[in-house]
C-alpha cells in the first residue's frame, strides 16, 4: 500500500508536468521572442519613416501586416506545438522527427480545410470595419497584430502564459473601440467568446474524466485485462477514426459531401481502423503471454492518431488567429472582406507549422518526457477530449485556447482517478487535513493561473490595440 501522502497525489503530480512544461515552453522559445522583438522594431520603424514621407501607405499597411502576421504564427507554432506531439512522444509511438513532420501536415491540413469559419469571426465578428472609413479596416486590423504580437513577446518573456486566441480577440476589439466607437464593436460575439473560454475546459474535464473512467472500469481494471482489451478498444478506437474521418470528408471541397453522405466513408475508416486495432491487441497480448498487458504498449497507436487529432484541430483553430487580421488588411478599403482563399489558410497553417518545426523539436522533448510518465491512457483522454473539444468550437468560428482546455482535461482525469482510487479502497488511511489543505491550494493556484491569464490578456491587448491603433491613425493623418 502506498504512503497516505502518495495516496491520491495523482492529480496534483499532472499539474505539476503542467508547470514544468509551461517552464520549458518560455525557454524554448526564446529564439522566438527574439525574432518577434526585432520584428516589431522594423515595423516600429517603418511606421515612422511613413509618418515623415507619407509614401505608398496602402503598400505599407500590407506589407507590415504580413511581417507581423507571419511572426504571429511561428509564435504559435513554436509555442503550441508540445500540445500535440508531447504525449505521443513521450509513450514512444513516434520519434520527435517523423513526429513534427506529421503534426505539422496535420496543422496545414485543418488551417486549410477548417480554418475559415474563426477566420469569418474574427475577421467580422468583432469589430464592423464597413463603419470605417479609408484605410480604417486595415489600420485597425494592424493595430491588432502588432498589439497581440508585442503582448505575446513581452508576457513570454516574463514567464506569463497568455493565449493568442484571448490576445489577438482583446486586441482587435481594442483597436476598434479606439477607430469608431462602442457601435462598432460586436459585444454579443465578444461575450460569446468569453463564455467559450470558460465552458470549454469544464467541458474537456468532463469528457477526459469520462473516457478515463471507461478505461480504467472497463479494461484496465477488468478481471480479464486481455478480453476486456478486445472487446473494448477497437470499437473505441474505431469510432474515434470514423468520427474524425466523416468530419474531414465534410470539410474536402472537391468532395463537397453533407455529413450524412460523409458517414459512409467515416463508417468504412473506423471498420478498418477497429479491425487493425483488434488485430494489434491481439498481438501485444500474444507478446506478453500469460501476464497482463501494459496499457502503454496498446495505447501508442491510438495516441499518436490523437496527436494528430489535436494538431488538426489546433490548425483549424489558431489559423484563424493569423487569416483573420489579415484577411481585412488584404481587402479593398469600403468593401466587405473577401472571402476566405485557401491559398490564405494554407499560408497561415505553414507559418504554425514552420514554427513548429524549427522551433518545436526541443520542447517536444522536455514535455513528452515528463507528460506521459503520467501515464499513456490519461495522456490519451486528455489530447482525445482536447481536440474534440477544439474541433467543435472552430467548428462554430469560436478561438479557444487549446492549453487552457488540455488543462481542463488534465482536471478531469485527475479527479475521476481519485474517485475511482477511492472507490476502489476505502480502507486506505485518510489524508491528514493539513495534505488535503495543500492540495487543494495547488490547484486552486492552477485555476487562478488560468483565469488571470485569459481576465487580464484581454484588456491589456485591448489598450495596446487602441493605443496602437491611435498612433497610426495620428501618423498616417486619418
Amino acid at each position: 500500500m502506498r504512503p497516505p501522502d502518495r495516496q491520491f497525489d495523482v492529480l496534483d503530480r499532472d499539474l505539476r508536468r503542467i508547470t514544468v512544461a509551461e517552464s520549458a515552453q518560455f525557454h524554448a522559445v526564446r529564439p522566438v521572442l527574439r525574432l518577434g522583438a526585432g520584428i516589431l522594431l522594423a515595423v516600429s520603424l517603418i511606421f515612422l519613416a511613413l509618418g515623415i514621407t507619407g509614401q505608398q501607405p496602402g503598400l505599407v499597411l500590407v506589407g507590415a501586416g504580413l511581417i507581423v502576421a507571419g511572426w504571429l504564427g511561428l509564435s504559435i507554432g513554436a509555442n503550441d506545438i508540445a500540445n500535440s506531439l508531447g504525449p505521443a512522444v513521450g509513450a514512444g509511438a513516434i520519434a520527435i522527427g517523423p513526429g513534427l513532420a506529421l503534426v505539422a501536415a496535420a496543422e496545414i491540413a485543418g488551417a486549410t480545410l477548417a480554418g475559415h469559419v474563426v477566420t469569418h469571426r474574427l475577421a467580422e465578428g468583432i469589430v464592423d470595419v464597413r463603419v470605417l472609413t479609408g484605410a480604417g479596416g486595415q489600420i485597425v486590423m494592424l493595430a491588432a497584430l502588432i498589439a497581440a504580437a508585442g503582448w505575446i513577446t513581452v508576457a513570454t518573456g516574463a514567464n506569463l502564459p497568455v493565449s493568442t486566441s484571448h490576445s489577438i480577440v482583446g486586441a482587435i476589439a481594442g483597436s476598434g473601440l479606439a477607430a469608431a466607437g462602442s457601435a462598432a464593436v460586436s459585444w454579443g460575439g465578444i461575450a460569446m467568446m468569453a463564455l467559450a473560454w470558460i465552458l470549454t475546459p469544464i467541458a474537456a474535464a468532463i469528457l477526459a474524466g469520462v473516457l478515463l473512467a471507461l478505461l480504467r472500469i472497463k479494461v484496465a481494471e477488468a478481471p480479464d485485462r486481455s478480453r476486456a482489451a478486445r472487446a473494448w478498444l477497437p470499437p473505441l478506437i474505431g469510432a474515434m477514426v470514423g468520427l474524425f474521418t466523416a468530419y474531414v470528408a465534410t470539410l474536402v471541397p472537391v468532395l463537397s459531401l453533407r455529413l450524412p453522405q460523409a458517414l459512409l466513408p467515416g463508417a468504412a475508416a473506423g471498420l478498418a481502423a477497429m479491425l487493425l486495432m483488434r488485430r494489434r491487441v491481439g498481438q501485444i497480448l500474444a507478446e506478453a503471454g500469460g501476464d497482463r498487458p501494459g496499457m502503454k504498449r496498446i495505447l501508442r497507436q491510438p495516441l499518436l492518431f490523437a496527436a494528430v487529432m489535436m494538431a488538426f484541430a489546433h490548425g483549424a483553430g489558431d489559423a484563424g488567429n493569423v487569416a483573420g487580421p489579415l484577411l481585412v488588411i488584404l481587402s479593398p478599403p469600403h468593401r466587405d472582406p473577401l472571402p476566405v482563399p485557401l491559398l490564405l489558410l494554407a499560408v497561415a497553417g505553414t507559418a504554425i507549422a514552420l514554427g513548429a518545426l524549427l522551433f518545436g523539436r526541443r520542447l517536444v522533448g522536455v514535455i513528452g518526457e515528463g507528460i506521459t510518465r503520467l501515464n499513456p491512457a490519461r495522456a490519451f483522454c486528455i489530447t482525445l477530449a482536447t481536440a474534440m473539444i477544439v474541433l467543435f468550437a472552430s467548428g462554430w468560428g469560436l478561438p479557444v485556447s487549446s492549453t487552457h482546455v488540455a488543462v481542463g482535461g488534465v482536471f478531469g482525469v485527475g479527479f475521476v482517478r481519485e474517485m475511482l482510487d477511492r472507490r476502489a479502497d476505502r480502507r486506505r488511511a485518510a489524508l491528514p487535513a493539513e495534505e488535503r489543505q495543500r492540495r487543494q491550494l495547488i490547484r486552486r493556484s492552477h485555476v487562478a493561473t488560468i483565469t488571470v491569464a485569459w481576465v487580464v490578456t484581454v484588456p491589456i491587448t485591448a489598450l495596446l490595440g487602441g493605443l496602437c491603433c491611435l498612433a497610426m491613425l495620428w501618423l498616417m493623418g486619418a
